[in-house]
């Protein structure tokens, strides 16, 4: 099948390299001809030209999109002769923070408590009612922690109203959070589901940095938790294709804080790390084909993330069990260059190739 992809950055560029093997062929929606994907396919340079967008699909058997900030209009206009996967349903809830939550409370799936906030005086309303600590987050285009303030204090009120510029927000009560995990889904056109293990995803400055999979010391029932919520979400909202849930694990209890309809960061290890990759399961749902087995290739994996330098990649290619991923992309600070996959049999082997790359982690 000719599938498009709506932008061309690193994640259409591995979908791209699992599709390939499938007999598929590519077409991207990009805004440069510098996009990471650009040389893996034919390339539609987007501009705000209506007419390069019906090009683009034209030119497709099916389209899927590879963030949550795409134009939901672009995915409206293009299903009405193209077939886009995961549907504009999944990228109109997801996109927006309040519909998110609104959703997981229909769903009676715990989050964070929150407040939709449009002005100042919403704010303090909303702090009345959550309490300090809080976080201010723009209800859109928020990601690697940008958009967001804590607020620690009252005297921050006006400071954080200020960082949101007038833009629609979300008041979030702080959670005490053990750490953060995430589980990655996918369901198929039929209705198939398949599911990874819960991985543990560290951050810093809102970037993540390093994902363990599995998650350690990860209970049968909290497994199975995570994927009842999982479950919910892709039915209720008829999701095809992968589908990524953010979680707080608290007390042994988990909430979910984020909705992702895509392939996601905390899930590169299943490049090297399982029997099918989380892209080429993303492909096999959205051409109908069967989904791939999910399980593990070896006991344990990892994901760092490689940001704004390139560091020592040639230490990188000499490490046992370390699989280099770049992205054709220049250096630049916070900017994600590519990913180091490792796996191992052993969690004292994987924290030892972990601490010899110490020089990528924060």
């Amino acid at each position: 099948m000719k599938i498009g992809v709506l932008g061309a950055g690193q994640l259409g560029r591995m979908l791209a390299l699992s599709a390939y093997p499938l007999g598929h062929q590519m077409r991207f929606l990009a805004l440069s001809e510098e996009d990471p994907s650009s040389l893996l396919g034919k390339t539609f340079i987007h501009n705000n030209n209506p007419e390069m967008v019906s090009n683009f699909a034209d030119s497709s058997d099916i389209v899927t999109y590879e963030s949550e900030n795409t134009d939901v209009t672009i995915v409206n206009e293009i299903s009405k002769n193209t077939k886009v996967y995961p549907s504009d349903k999944s990228l109109y809830i997801s996109q927006h923070r309040g519909r998110e939550k609104a959703l997981l409370d229909a769903l009676k799936i715990p989050c964070a408590p929150y407040q939709i906030v449009n002005s100042l005086d919403d704010l303090k309303s909303a702090i009345k009612n959550i309490g300090i600590p809080s976080i201010l987050k723009t209800a859109t285009d928020g990601y690697d922690g940008k958009g967001q303030f804590l607020i620690k204090s009252e005297a921050q009120i006006d400071e954080a109203w200020e960082k949101m510029s007038g833009v629609d927000a979300i008041l979030e009560g702080f959670i005490n959070f053990k750490r953060e995990l995430s589980l990655i889904a996918v369901r198929s056109i039929d209705g198939s589901l398949e599911f990874y293990p819960l991985v543990e995803n560290s951050h810093h400055e809102g970037i993540l940095r390093l994902t363990i999979a599995p998650a350690q010391n990860i209970s049968v029932s909290l497994q199975n938790k995570a994927q009842e919520y999982m479950s919910s979400l892709l039915k209720e909202i008829k999701h095809v294709g992968v589908l990524t849930i953010e979680l707080f694990e608290s007390d042994d209890d988990l909430l979910v804080n984020e909705i992702a309809p895509r392939v996601h960061n905390s899930g590169h290890w299943t490049i090297e790390g399982a029997q099918t990759s989380q892209f080429e399961n993303h492909i096999r749902a959205i051409t109908e084909s069967p989904l791939g087995q999910t399980t593990m290739t070896s006991k344990f994996s990892a994901m760092i993330n490689i940001i704004g330098v390139h560091g020592p990649i040639q230490k990188v290619l000499k490490t046992k069990n370390a699989h280099l991923h770049l992205y054709n992309k220049a250096e630049r600070t916070r900017r994600k260059l590519g990913h180091i996959t490792l796996t191992s049999n052993s969690i004292d082997e994987l924290n030892k190739t972990l601490d010899s790359l110490k020089e990528y982690l924060p």
